[in-house]
């Protein structure tokens, strides 16, 4: 079966990381795969491509949409005849399903990975493509794959037909991420950080979604109660460069108490340096990885009721309100003060609450099998 993913952007993110893991971990035998994206190859896409997997590029200017990108898109599609089309995020859904349409009815899957759609934290165009979408998907897809149960009741408020949606969640690779106290010993020696000495992080992209002031802000009130921690944050754009970051971290007064590191390709060892691994985003996650990657490691987690957040740490960590720095601090306070043991208690236990409901292998089988189905 001859399958096409076409998604917006092949940058670093969730559902980028998640398409990657997806074509990764597909029967080869059974699945020919092929990646396009909306704007260009990026740093996923050399990923993928060095799976085998062809990537190609339309180099579409991010945000800027244009019609003749569906007709363009369509005689590609005559020309490479896809059993099925998977198309990931709004405008991808949106171009993908119209050009599939003129290029023979193709089967079309559409992938949802937002949770939140308000003004505040949305541009305008992804707004209006979404409610577009919406109008569309009794009649574009053949199913609607939503990352998260949040997603699902979200979109179906929007006007999404509730008939075609499914929920697939993001799985976990529990053979890269998993407990590993040489690597993260590592870690902590390279930021000169005491192995006694709490560490508390949280990986994410610099982005008014993530809420790093939050995270900042509750940092600042812990403090007032314990000195002997540490804060650990790393993803795109997350160094003292950062004029916004670095100034609300000057601010708080803690500026050497946090070790900010950018981009990092050894995730796994990074989550596994953290006693505390944390999500304190204010809107529009789905189901974030990095929650399910740090409890893959045995790390247990606070994160804030956003997304399927709650859903995926169950109760092997604590949920807190988004924006609220006191409950956030709060529930660090009280993971610190059950002591190590009960700590790695909770950790051992979230990996197992990976390895049973979120593994790679399982999620892959129900792309797989969910293509059979549709095409």
């Amino acid at each position: 079966m001859k399958i096409l993913h076409f998604i917006t952007g092949l940058s670093t993110g969730g559902a980028e990381m998640m398409l990657y893991k997806l074509v990764s971990r597909m029967n080869r035998d059974k699945f020919e795969i092929q990646v396009m994206s909306f704007t260009d190859i990026g740093p996923i896409g050399k990923r993928i491509q060095a799976l085998g997997i062809p990537v190609e590029a339309l180099g579409i200017k991010s945000g800027v949409p244009d019609p003749r990108m569906v007709f363009k898109l369509a005689r590609w599609l005559k020309k490479y005849t896809p059993d099925l089309i998977q198309t990931w995020m709004y405008h991808s859904d949106l171009v993908g399903g119209l050009a599939a349409k003129l290029a023979g009815n193709i089967p079309v899957v559409w992938g949802i990975r937002h949770s939140n759609l308000d003004p505040e934290g949305n541009k305008r165009t992804t707004i209006w493509t979404a409610k577009a979408c919406a109008r569309f998907s009794r009649w574009l897809p053949v199913k609607i794959v939503c990352c998260s149960e949040a997603s699902k009741r979200v979109h179906i408020a929007l006007g999404y037909d509730p008939d075609r949606m499914v929920v697939i969640p993001n799985g976990f690779d529990l053979n890269l991420f998993k407990p590993d106290l040489e690597g993260g010993t590592l870690v902590r020696q390279e930021l000169c950080i005491p192995e006694d000495t709490m560490l508390i992080g949280m990986v994410g992209r610099f982005d008014l979604q993530k809420d790093h002031r939050n995270f900042i802000k509750a940092a600042a009130l812990l403090h007032t109660e314990t000195k002997d921690v540490q804060f650990l944050l790393c993803g795109d754009d997350i160094t003292w460069g950062n004029y916004q970051l670095s100034s609300w971290i000057k601010d708080a007064g803690w500026s050497e108490y946090f070790h900010l590191l950018g981009r990092r390709d050894n995730i796994p060892r990074i989550m596994t340096a953290l006693d505390i691994a944390s999500s304190s985003s204010s809107y529009g996650e789905g189901f974030p990885n990095v929650v399910g990657e740090a409890m893959a490691c045995g790390v247990p987690c606070v994160v804030t009721d956003v997304g399927d957040s709650a859903l995926i740490v169950g109760d092997t960590g604590k949920v807190v309100p988004p924006k609220d720095p006191h409950a956030l601090a709060g529930a660090w306070s009280e993971l610190i003060k059950i002591g190590k043991d009960k700590r790695q208690k909770l950790g051992d236990n979230a990996r197992l609450r990976i390895k049973e409901n979120f593994s790679l292998p399982s999620v892959v089988k129900r792309y797989e099998e969910l293509y059979k189905c549709v095409a």
